[in-house]
């Protein structure tokens, strides 16, 4: 399943913001304040709605009045696009969300999902629809609609109903969208000392990642030794990285130098080089999330390792969906113009976005042999720098 479009309406400084023809790999560059992170939010937001529940995703952002835009009075809307394989053919789903709020809870003012049934016609066929908690839900196996009512009005009827076997698509999305990894990695997080146990997926701060390292040693011995041989390539004096279990039942890491005969602890190891582990453990997992999403990757590491950090994303986004915010230059080398989008801020306050390769002049300088980073250096990508910059 791969994301063709997403629009965001009504949500913080994105007023009305449509990413559409997604690829692969998408990167979003903009000045601080611009709007990328919002736009990662608002990902994190429909992921953390679909596995802790709407009314905890709005708690967490201060409810309404932290989440809409100024100005507006709502809904809050999103609308996601997506391919979904059927029957050897590739068929075009929308799943549309609308949240308002009533007595300061959250409830789902509407929810469609809907799906082209017929080959080449571009008819739809309503899968589910729901407003305040009452609608229809279409039974496959039956052919026909069945009204359902839901709970509480501040339920989603995708997540609810996606847990029946029998409603073969709601399923889907719900998984499609629960299964999506959006990295909040720091380094130091990674310094400290879990509980001994095997995790097959590194956690959004990176805290587990001992327990990951143990899983791949224990059950991915080929790729831990590709994740070995990767940080070894750009970090040559190091020798191993092994999880040690103490006797009260946690992990350390510990990091042998080249030069000195005894491991250190992860505690002391440069923030660099445990950021650039956390990376390489995500990037090489045997079974990747279809959904990535990777936050200013740059940070705490060499300029000189940025690109090929790039490159390591772009071989992940074969497998993956991948979505990333950055500020360095260095990481536009591996990029393609057409994945490349830029946000900036208009002078209502509210954020545009732009892909880079819908930009005739860019296009064309572009063709003439320069490149995105010097493009962006010399100012050429609107949005990208802050005003005046």
């Amino acid at each position: 399943m791969q994301i063709d479009s997403f629009r965001i309406q009504n949500y913080r400084v994105l007023q009305d913001v449509s990413f559409q023809k997604l690829t692969q790999l998408t990167v979003l560059v903009g000045a601080n304040g611009s709007g990328k992170s919002t736009v990662f939010d608002a990902f994190a937001f429909l992921h953390e709605a679909f596995t802790t529940g709407l009314r905890g995703a709005w708690d967490r952002r201060n409810r309404m009045a932290a989440i809409i835009s100024r100005g507006s009075d709502g809904p809050v809307h999103f609308e996601l696009k997506y391919t979904v394989p059927v029957d050897g053919r590739e068929k075009q789903t929308t799943y549309s969300l609308a949240i308002s709020e009533q007595g300061g809870a959250p409830v789902v003012e509407r929810e469609v999902l809907r799906w082209t049934t017929a080959p080449g016609s571009g008819r739809p066929r309503e899968i589910l629809r729901f407003e305040n908690g009452v609608g229809r839900v279409y039974d496959e196996a039956t052919e026909s609609s069945q009204e359902e009512t839901l709970s509480s009005p501040d339920l989603l009827a995708v997540s609810a109903l996606g847990q029946m076997q029998r409603h073969v698509r709601v399923r889907a999305l719900r998984e499609f969208i629960q299964g999506w990894y959006l990295s909040y990695l720091s380094a130091a997080n990674t310094r400290g000392t879990p509980t001994s146990g095997p995790e097959s997926r590194l956690n959004q701060s990176g805290d587990n990642l001992a327990n990951v390292l143990q899983y791949l040693e224990e059950r991915h011995p080929e790729t831990l030794q590709e994740v070995f041989d990767a940080l070894g390539s750009r970090v040559p004096q190091l020798e191993s990285i092994r999880p040690t279990r103490l006797e009260d039942g946690r992990l350390l890491l510990r990091l042998k130098d080249r030069s000195f005969e005894d491991p250190v602890l992860a505690t002391y190891t440069s923030d660099g080089t445990l950021k650039l582990l956390a990376y390489l453990t995500l990037l090489h997992d045997p079974n990747p999330p279809t959904v990535i999403g990777i936050e200013e990757p740059e940070n705490q590491l060499h300029p000189a390792l940025v690109p090929r950090l790039a490159e390591d994303i772009r071989a992940l986004s074969t497998r993956s969906q991948v979505f990333v915010t950055t500020h360095s230059r260095e990481f536009l080398e591996a990029i393609q113009a057409k994945e490349l989008w830029t946000i900036g801020r208009g002078e209502d306050g509210y954020a545009r976005v732009q892909r880079v390769s819908d930009d005739p002049r860019v296009k064309a300088m572009l063709n003439e042999g320069a490149t995105l980073s010097e493009l962006w250096s010399e100012g050429y990508l609107a949005g990208a720098n802050p005003p005046g910059m």
